[in-house]
């Protein structure tokens, strides 16, 4: 199996959902979104094999922009953005 680095499986990079600036926190959500599919689906292979499918898809790209979305807020509720 052609896997994901274990450095790609961590769900939480740097161990912490703490970032200095709201761009920062959004770099955190896409890697955070990443982490997930990865660990979800570790094997390369399959994962890149479906990109033609779902990489053209408007719906795979909502639904892929809506993940990155949810962990955004979730990193904007730990760094209470909204109250700055």
């Amino acid at each position: 199996m052609n896997r994901v680095p274990d450095s790609e499986l961590i769900l939480v990079p740097g161990g912490t959902l703490i970032t200095a600036t709201p761009e920062e926190g959004r770099a955190l959500a896409i890697t955070m979104a990443r982490h997930t599919i990865h660990k979800i689906q570790p094997d390369l292979d399959v994962l890149k094999g479906g990109r033609p499918n779902y990489g053209a898809n408007p719906d795979g790209l909502i639904a892929a922009s809506q993940v990155v979305a949810i962990e955004f807020q979730t990193i904007a509720a730990a760094n209470k953005y909204w109250q700055k």
